[in-house]
């Protein structure tokens, strides 16, 4: 891990980690930059499939299926379907756009910069040993059913009542054409 000089020289999987990264990054941008709701929903769809690298990347595989299976398969198609249903604008929307970019710009910087910061802090000499796999089912599952159960079926009811609502402004009411 460590060169000949004493500096780190980061190996190929730790290229391709900040390689996915960016990309990442990117995709996240356009996400939340894209004035049409479509084009933001498949950066989405980008974003979270580089996350489901990351955890490949870090021995996560586990992790990477249920991102792929939950996130990719299910929340991005049920927020498609919902748009779909809301019958939201198919081309660029101005509604999309409330002009306060410069402000919310300032505010992003400050949530990074302080995430980064506290991120930075918390793991400053963590190191992951990515020769024995992480993230392993057993772990995961004990983890899920015991702490986190509450929030993943609040999360769940958020979810249908989203889905029943958007099927509610849908219906045509008595009357309209």
């Amino acid at each position: 891990m460590t060169g000949g000089n004493g500096y780190l020289s980061p190996s190929g999987q730790e290229i391709v980690f900040v390689l996915v990264g960016l990309v990442v990054l990117g995709a996240a941008v356009l996400c939340v930059t894209s004035k049409q709701l479509v084009h933001a929903a498949l950066w989405l769809v980008v974003a979270l499939g580089g996350l489901a690298v990351h955890y490949l990347l870090l021995t996560a595989e586990f992790v990477a299926w249920v991102q792929v299976l939950i996130y990719l398969g299910s929340v991005v198609v049920l927020l498609l379907f919902g748009l779909m249903l809301t019958k939201a604008p198919i081309g660029p929307s101005p509604d999309a756009d409330s002009r306060n970019r410069p402000v919310a710009l300032a505010v992003a910087l400050a949530a990074a910069g302080t995430l980064v910061t506290l991120v930075v802090d918390a793991f400053r000499t963590a190191w992951i040993d990515l020769d024995t796999p992480h993230g392993e089912s057993e772990q995961i599952g004990d983890s899920l059913f015991r702490v986190w159960v509450l929030p993943f079926e609040a999360l769940s009811v958020l979810l249908l009542a989203a889905l029943v609502g958007a099927i509610v402004i849908s219906r045509k009411r008595d009357g309209e054409s």
